[in-house]
């Protein structure tokens, strides 16, 4: 185990690694020569592979070198510039800083192809006013090759996501940076890198997509550097950073994530299967440290058109490996997860989407039970804390573009009716040419109690504002 995270450093370079070995594994392979079955007479792509965009032909008969025997790069290289400021909206006693995002961020992206490989790396380079520190962020780093005719392969750092949520994830239990979500970073960051190995596989009627990630990759969430969050333990607000065990025995302590889909007419539909570890720290250990727990999670989902929008549906199941009858507050209880949506175009340029979102906690009564037996808690503070059996959430998100989709103002709003908190994400884009765009927004929380998951956050609304130049 390691502890919190000042280790995932070192965590992140034995994944990586681990998959640069797996990568010269992989070259090897694909380099090999195409049979003329895989490539037809020409030795090119046939075209009926069903490959998707991020897997499309680039033109692997063409020489991707001879540009740099011109002066030239072997590869396509892009960027932006990005300003960010974030500013509370009330003062906070536990930071002695009012604002809670000062950053700097230079984005550069190479992209390139070589014979059957297509390669494609982006990183950032943060000067950090928060933190006074400057340092470097590596969101992809990765190496995309076919194998015959209908499996592709893709080796190393890469953005992982799947499942139909609209900001609500049930089967999508890849790595979150929920701290960038809510202190005012572009919504893209929610979605954290995998240091992961993913295959598919395209058949006749299925896809599937095999994941496997060498080391657990585990959620960003708030933990004091730049939001507080309620200690139950304590029961206050902390700005104490927050230490956790994360597992890190390879090969024991990797994920395995699993997507079958299908379509039958117009209908999406696709099931889901994981192995790993809650993506946030629930569990305690024999030495009472927190730690991750271990998950076993099955799923499915559709999506298909209705009336005028786009329903979707998405079921999950969470067993908890380590959940013990005899010690039920020691690990999560497993749950099961509902998620309904519905979109649509009310009017001309105003997009809306609901959905209708609840946790089902099981073996509620045992630890009902074991809330009650706690001696480290009065009624008043078991009552309040424990955790209801059902947690209902709904949102919407309306969205009105105009001047040729130039401005963009948008409204993201949580509720739930069970913790009777909330959180509201207004945001307004304005597009000012290719290359400028300017984006304002906040992000504002409350709720009748401090401990519930948005009413903990209520004394670090913010407001938030970037300047982005892309290049």
């Amino acid at each position: 185990m390691a502890a919190g995270t000042g280790e995932r450093p070192q965590r992140q370079l034995r994944a990586a690694l681990l998959l640069a070995a797996g990568m010269v594994t992989g070259v090897a392979v694909a380099a090999a020569p195409a049979t003329h079955a895989e490539w037809g007479a020409n030795g090119g792509d046939d075209g009926n592979n069903g490959w998707d965009n991020d897997w499309e032909d680039n033109g692997w008969d063409d020489d991707p070198w001879g540009d740099e025997e011109a002066g030239g790069l072997p590869f396509e290289l892009s960027g932006f510039a990005e300003l960010a400021g974030g500013y509370r909206t009330r003062d906070h006693e536990l930071f002695d800083k009012r604002y809670h995002l000062a950053e700097a961020r230079l984005r550069l992206e190479a992209r390139g192809d070589w014979r059957r490989f297509d390669y494609r790396v982006r990183a950032d380079a943060v000067a950090d006013g928060v933190t006074d520190e400057l340092r470097g962020e590596l969101r992809e780093a990765r190496l995309s090759f076919p194998v015959g005719e209908r499996l592709d392969m893709r080796l190393g750092r890469q953005v992982l996501a799947w499942g139909t949520g609209d900001l609500l994830f049930i089967n999508d239990l890849f790595p979150k940076d929920f701290q960038s979500f809510l202190t005012g970073r572009d919504e893209d960051y929610l979605q954290g890198p995998s240091d992961a190995v993913r295959g598919t596989w395209y058949g006749e009627q299925v896809t599937l997509d095999l994941v496997w990630t060498p080391l657990f990759a585990p959620d960003t969430y708030p933990e004091g550097e730049r939001l507080s969050y309620f200690n139950p333990r304590s029961g206050e607000q902390v700005v104490d950073r927050l230490r956790a065990e994360e597992p890190d025995d390879f090969p024991n302590d990797g994920e395995l994530a699993a997507q079958l889909r299908t379509r039958i007419g117009g209908t999406e539909l696709a099931g889901y299967f994981y192995r790993g570890f809650f993506p946030q720290p629930g569990s305690v250990t024999e030495a009472d440290r927190l730690t991750h727990g271990r998950l076993n999670a099955f799923g499915a989902s559709l999506r298909d058109r209705l009336g005028p929008g786009i329903v979707n549906a998405e079921i999950g199941y969470y067993h908890s490996v380590d959940y013990d009858s005899s010690a039920p507050q020691r690990a999560p209880n497993s749950e099961a997860r509902l998620l309904l949506g519905y979109t649509w175009e009310a009017i001309t340029h105003l997009d809306v989407g609901l959905q209708y979102y609840v946790e089902w906690l099981q073996e509620y009564d045992e630890l009902k039970a074991a809330w009650q037996g706690d001696e480290n808690l009065d009624n008043a503070q078991e009552d309040d804390y424990r955790p209801d059996e059902f947690r209902h959430l709904l949102t919407a998100r309306l969205t009105y573009s105009m001047w040729r989709d130039n401005l963009t103002a948008s409204l993201f709003t949580f509720y739930s009716p069970s913790d009777n908190d909330y959180y509201l994400r207004p945001s307004l884009r304005y597009r000012a040419s290719d290359a400028l765009t300017y984006s304002l927004g906040g992000n504002f929380f409350g709720g009748d109690h401090a401990h519930t998951f948005f009413g903990q956050f209520t004394e670090d609304s913010n407001l938030y504002a970037r300047l982005r130049y892309r290049f």
